[in-house]
């Protein structure tokens, strides 16, 4: 297998499409310094599957791309093609039906590489394995540069081995041997987990026939129970049959009892109605003379009120009067007694003027009891004065006790004469109210009245209770009919249903007999 062309576009510096045909013999490419002659290996290791952008001194992969001059925009793709020469049929059997093989590698900006053989997309360890066939590859001892030959010389038994195997054309066979080690161990792993998957199984296996022998078991039991709930739904029904017939007939009985009731009802209606009508009439006239009997009751209660005060007001000033003329009296006899006294003091004042005129050595002893006896005089004179203001002032109110005792008296005549009045007015209502019914037939009728519309009043609440209460018992009778009637056509239903699988598991022949 040899090189025959190789092809470049955007790679590096080759901006623009370029064909390097590789001819027999010795073919090399002469140029100054950063022509891009290394430009040139490095395109033939980039598209032999060489993938380290150091290798291809570059910072990234997508450096390998044109990145742009003062004159050219940077490109966003890098292809690059190798020709291979096929004639002699060496080639892998995948791509062993043409004469010439062409391999390319293109790379997008941000999107990585694809390789293609023959036009076709393939791996890159196809494209790797396919050169590696041919004793070559992007990283093998055939590709010499510079400091190469001395890498060479002091490499070490692991690389020239590799060398060696490349000599003989191993290095492919090397490759695939690497390949199936790694399959082989991937394919121990899986043989590994699938025993501990096959244990998985058989654990749940055994679970499995755990549950089969609890579920054989669980329909057996569930056969059993229905047969036994069939019987039990067939006794509920009998039950309810009776229960239905017995509900059915106190529902007559409370149909009747209401219909009595309710007779009850209308009567005592009746009889209160024909109370009701009388009623207005006797309460009216009893209103009317309680009103008059009200009236009379109240003037006789304030005529006797107001003659008491009357008289109370007469004793009152009847005492006040004997009082003051206890009072006129005591001051009488102290006026007496007063004027007793002055004559004596008199007397003693003539004694003493005739002592004074026989003895002038007791002068003015007799001068200075003249004077206290003049001193006590005057006020015995000043004493006088006020008991006689005193018995002017009684005499005020004697007078003015006299002439309230005048108007009250003549209030009293006055107020005798109304009472007068007033007996006469009562005893003209007491004949009038004799010439009408008497009041207590009246009452004793409106009361009969009362107790009547009363008493029909309680017969209808009692009458209307027992009316409830009979048709609280024709409900409560209807409930039990109709949860009687709603049970019955339940266990009808499940009856039927329960008939249906009874036949069904006769037919299959897992049925069992009903207990009896």
């Amino acid at each position: 297998m040899k090189f025959t062309k190789l092809r470049l576009l955007g790679f590096k510096s080759f901006v623009e499409p370029a064909e390097f045909v590789i001819e027999r013999g010795l073919t090399g490419v002469v140029g100054p310094n950063g022509c891009g002659k290394s430009n040139l290996v490095e395109a033939m290791r980039w598209v032999m599957g060489e993938n380290s952008y150091k290798n291809m001194r570059a910072s990234g992969m997508d450096d390998v791309i044109f990145s742009g001059s003062g004159n050219r925009p940077a490109r966003n793709t890098a292809e690059v093609g190798l020709y291979l020469d096929n004639s002699d049929r060496t080639a892998p059997a995948a791509f062993n039906d043409s004469d010439e093989i062409q391999v390319t590698r293109r790379i997008e900006r941000e999107n990585g590489s694809v390789y293609r053989i023959n036009g076709k997309e393939a791996r890159a360890k196809d494209v790797q394995l396919l050169f590696a066939d041919a004793s070559t590859g992007a990283r093998s001892p055939s590709m010499v540069g510079q400091g190469r030959i001395g890498e060479l010389i002091n490499a070490k038994p692991q690389a020239r081995r590799q060398l060696l195997e490349e000599a003989a054309g191993i290095s492919g066979l090397h490759s695939r041997r690497h390949e199936a080690e790694l399959r082989l161990r991937a394919a121990e792993g899986n043989l590994e987990r699938l025993e501990d998957v096959v244990t998985q199984l058989e654990s749940q296996i055994e679970s499995l026939k755990r549950q089969a022998r609890q579920a054989n078991r669980f329909k057996m039991l569930s056969a059993d129970i229905r047969a036994r709930e069939a019987a039990l739904l067939h006794i509920r029904w009998v039950q309810a049959k009776e229960a239905e017939g017995e509900a059915e007939s106190a529902l007559n009985q409370a149909t009747i009892v209401v219909a009595e009731k309710a007779q009850a009802q209308m009567e005592a209606a009746k009889q209160q109605a024909i109370s009701s009508l009388r009623l207005p009439e006797l309460r009216e006239e009893e209103a009317k003379a309680g009103a008059a009997l009200q009236r009379l009751q109240i003037a006789r209660g304030q005529l006797e009120e107001e003659a008491g005060r009357l008289l109370k007001r007469r004793d009152e000033l009847s005492r006040r009067l004997s009082q003051l003329s206890e009072d006129i009296r005591r001051e009488e006899q102290l006026a007496a007694d007063n004027t007793a006294f002055l004559e004596k003091l008199d007397q003693e004042e003539a004694e003493l003027n005739d002592m004074l005129a026989d003895s002038g050595a007791e002068s003015d002893e007799m001068r200075e009891a003249f004077e206290a006896a003049g001193a006590a005089l005057a006020e015995s004179e000043k004493r006088f004065t006020a008991i006689t203001a005193e018995r002017a002032e009684a005499a005020a109110g004697r007078n003015q006790l006299e002439r309230l005792i005048r108007d009250l008296t003549e209030r009293r005549q006055r107020l005798d004469r109304q009472l007068g009045d007033a007996t006469g007015e009562l005893d003209a209502v007491n004949e009038k109210l004799a010439g009408l019914d008497d009041p207590d037939e009246r009452r004793e009728a409106v009361e009969a009245a009362e107790i009547a519309v009363e008493d029909a009043t309680v017969l209808i609440e009692d009458v209307e209770a027992m009316l409830s209460s009979a048709r609280a018992d024709e409900q409560m009778a209807r409930g039990p009919l109709e949860t009687a009637r709603s049970a019955l056509n339940a266990l009808e239903t499940e009856a039927r249903t329960i008939s249906k699988m009874l036949a069904t598991s006769a037919v299959s022949g897992n049925s069992s007999p009903l207990p009896k």
